[in-house]
Parts: structure tokens; sequence; C-alpha cells
């Protein structure tokens, strides 16, 4: 009897102390969440809300954007086109000259390499110019809720094998977007990202229109920049759907520098298979 007693007295204090540990870790947890998100949304300038910026089909800028940020990325990239393969590299620069408005100006490349000696792949080139505008209507740290409207405008660019012969641009692309984004509690992240997007070719008659739609969903880890999530990235033109599902993580590996790692996989597309992204994000001054 006494030997039970004792074992019980043992069990009961080894399930207090991992009660104990689990309640302190839940408040070291807490802790850490308040001190991050009190240092990334506090301050003299206008209120901001944290939240986690998709990887693949990013921002302009960080919602609520203040003047004076700024950001560099670099991003790298494979797509397997069943006949050849697509490999994206892509530098752009965004940063904000006034509260809440952020612009950008990217250079996004693509160069193409037949599978098997399979012909019909694409000449290698510039895609565009790209500048765009981002603006932050709407910002409640009450609701963690922030909303924004924006606009790219590329300039399209042919082949690099065509610039002697047939000239630099090859039409225009206008893309105006609407942006929703809320914070659940400390850690969970969703953002839909949505508008037309508009090509205008030279030489031909009309315009091709398609609409995307982009939902993300995300863990931000606590007291880090560090997220796991998911984002789907969905277009519709002259009645079909497409939709490509990217699994993404970020990962903080100094203070102002982060990596974004993305798969891509397709779900309707006839000829895209997998994907692969990796995006380098350098904040100079943070």
């Amino acid at each position: 009897m006494i030997l039970r007693l004792v074992a019980i007295s043992y069990l009961l204090f080894g399930l207090n102390g991992i009660a104990m540990a689990q309640i302190e870790e839940n408040i070291q947890k807490i802790e850490l969440d308040s001190i991050y998100l009190s240092d990334a949304e506090q301050g003299e300038s206008p209120p901001k809300v944290l939240h986690a910026e998709p990887l693949y089909i990013d921002l302009i800028r960080d919602l609520g954007a203040r003047k004076g940020e700024k950001e560099w990325n670099i991003g790298l990239g494979l797509t397997d086109r069943e006949r050849f393969d697509e490999y994206l590299a892509l530098v752009e620069y965004e940063w904000a000259p006034v509260d809440r408005l952020g612009l950008e100006v990217e250079l996004p490349f693509s160069f193409y390499y037949p599978i098997n000696g399979s012909e019909g792949a694409p000449g290698n080139r510039l895609n565009s110019l790209k500048i765009a505008g981002q603006y932050s209507f709407f910002v409640s740290e009450k609701h963690k809720t922030s909303l924004a409207i924006g606009y790219i405008h590329e300039f399209e660019m042919k082949q690099f094998s065509e610039y002697r012969n047939e000239g630099v641009f090859s039409g225009n692309a206008y893309n105006p977007f609407f942006i929703a984004a809320k914070r659940w509690g400390t850690n969970y992240h969703s953002l839909i990202y949505t508008g037309p997007f508009i090509q205008d070719h030279y030489g031909h008659a009309g315009v091709d229109i398609s609409w995307q739609i982009n939902s993300n969903f995300h863990y931000m880890i606590s007291g880090t920049r560090n997220f796991i999530g998911i984002e789907f990235n969905k277009a519709l033109e002259e009645g079909r759907f497409d939709m490509v599902i990217r699994p993404q993580m970020r990962l903080g590996i100094a203070e102002n520098l982060l990596i974004g790692i993305v798969t891509g996989v397709p779900v309707s597309r006839k000829n895209e298979r997998f994907s692969s992204f990796l995006r380098l994000i350098y904040e100079p001054g943070h």
C-alpha cells in the first residue's frame, strides 16, 4: 500500500510538473508574440497591422506601409511545362515614399530549355518592365484587418532575338487589384488578392482578359517573421478555370534578410507540371 501511494505521488508530481512547464511555455509564447507584434506595429507613424505576405504573388509593399520602408527581392524559379523547362528570374525594388503608399519596379526574366530535344520552346526574354503602386486605405488595429487597392502596369517585351528586326516592346498589360487581409489572433493570417489582368498586344485587335483570384493562409511562428502557409493562385479566362496550389515557407536568416521557398502543384493546367520558386528578401535599414 505504501509503495502504491509513493508511486501515485510521484506520478501526480510528474504530471503537475509537465502541466506547469506547459503553462510556462504558453506564457513565454504569448510574451514573445506581444513583444514582436508591438515592435512591428507600434510607433509614432500611422497604425499598422502585421500580416503574412504571400511569396509567389507578393504585395507591392507591406499593408499599411510607413514612409521610408524599402525592400529588395531576388527571385529564382523553375517550371516544368512538359515540352520544355522555364527558368524564371526577377529583380524588384519596393519602397514607401509616404505613409500607406507602396511603389515597385520589377524586371522579370524567362529562359527556356527544350526537354529531350523537343522543339517549340519560346525564345529567352525580359518579360516586361513592371511598375506598380499600392495604397492601404483601411487599417484597423482593433479588427486586425487591412484593405488596399493598387495597380500594376507592364510594358511587355519581345524575345531577345527579335530586338534588332522587330523592336523591343510587344504590348501592355493592365492589372488593377484589391487586397483584403486579416490576422486571426496572433499567429494565423488570411489574405485575398484579386483583380482583372488585361493584355493589349500590338498589331492584334481586341484585348485578352482574365480574372485572377489569389487566396492565402499562413501560420506565423511566435516571436518571429517565419511562417508556413499555402497560396491558391486561380485564374478565370473565357470560361476556363486554372489553379496552382503553392505550399510555402519563409525563414529569417539574418535580422534584415529572409528567404522564401515555394512549391507549385497545378490542378487543372494541361501544359504545366510541378514548379519551384525561391525568393530572397533584403530590407536595408530594417
